[in-house]
């Protein structure tokens, strides 16, 4: 497999509508302090390594459940969800313990795919592992002004047995976002393994095929992720910048540049915070841009001066005229 040799940079961007893109524990979409609608990585991640698992891919860090046949009578035959060490038994087919060797471990985990992009925190059996992730990705946060939070009155079709007294079906709650457009920066930094090449056998570090199953699987995870509370969530944009091998650019937080505002019915991305790319000092670093959007609700705002860069439809990944 080819090892990566340049970083990328980028923006992922989710729509939200009448869903609930990233709950917190009262079940309202997460805030900050000053109520401003944010999603965590991890509401972004996940849906991500379920679209990775649906192809068969090895994945580590996702919930899997048994039915223990014994212990006490509270676990007994009751349905839950396995450990790390028997998640890791499951996939990687062999059991961990004292003497099982960090390089066995490692090599184990970066044949994961979730391990290879996101890293790892591994502690089981003597291993205290760490593994800084390859892909960095920040928390999205909705630059849709004029959000709201809806909350459902839901009917079940059940008595509550836990109330004195009801006679009738209990009530229940759905919260979600009217509409919410949510912008997450993401880094892609190759060289995050170099310090593991020459410790695990015929390792090459982060690989180009790592990154283009990231890519692809970021492109399609959210709308593909279909649970209650995330129908109505769909990919709607994505802006990859490619650094060239040698580059030393380093972009940061570039969704701090783009906004979002709405004309009618078409969402409007503005990307003309990002019109600085096209110095000569940053450009002359950067081997090719990517942007996906949905052409049929979206219009781009800014196009970066007029740099060279490839437009696709984000569902059929064809390529499109740039729509001023």
């Amino acid at each position: 497999m080819m090892r990566k040799k340049n970083r990328v940079y980028g923006i992922l961007g989710i729509k939200s509508v009448m869903a609930n893109w990233n709950a917190d524990f009262t079940g309202r979409p997460k805030t900050t302090g000053n109520k401003d609608i944010f999603g965590s990585d991890k509401a972004l991640k996940y849906p991500i390594k379920v679209k990775w698992n649906e192809e068969s891919e090895k994945v580590l860090y996702m919930k899997s459940f048994k039915i223990e046949n014994k212990g006490n009578a509270d676990e007994k035959d009751k349905l839950q969800p396995k450990t790390l060490a028997e998640r890791y038994a499951e996939i990687f087919k062999n059991n961990i313990d004292d003497k099982t060797s960090s390089r066995e471990v490692l090599n184990n985990l970066f044949s994961a795919i979730d391990v290879m992009n996101f890293g790892a925190t591994f502690a089981e059996k003597k291993q205290n592992i760490s593994i800084t992730g390859a892909v960095q990705i920040g928390q999205g946060f909705n630059k849709y002004a004029d959000s709201r939070i809806e909350v459902q009155d839901i009917l079940s079709p059940f008595k509550n047995p836990k109330k004195e007294g009801a006679d009738a079906s209990s009530l229940g709650t759905k919260i979600v976002s009217d509409e919410a457009h949510y912008f997450y920066s993401f880094s892609v930094n190759p060289f995050s393994y170099d310090n593991y090449l020459g410790i695990i056998d015929n390792f090459d570090g982060y690989t180009e095929e790592a990154y283009q199953k990231f890519k692809e699987a970021s492109l399609v995870a959210a709308t593909s992720f279909n649970t209650n509370s995330k129908f109505g969530c769909e990919n709607e944009f994505a802006l990859y910048i490619e650094c060239n091998d040698d580059s030393k650019l380093y972009l940061g937080d570039i969704a701090q540049y783009l906004k979002f505002s709405k004309e009618e019915d078409l969402g409007l991305i503005d990307l003309r915070g990002l019109d600085f790319i096209d110095e000569s000092n940053i450009v002359n670093q950067i081997k090719n841009i990517e942007i996906y959007y949905n052409p049929y609700t979206t219009k781009l705002l800014g196009s970066f001066n007029g740099m060279d860069i490839t437009y696709k439809n984000i569902f059929t990944s064809e390529v499109i005229k740039w729509n001023v």
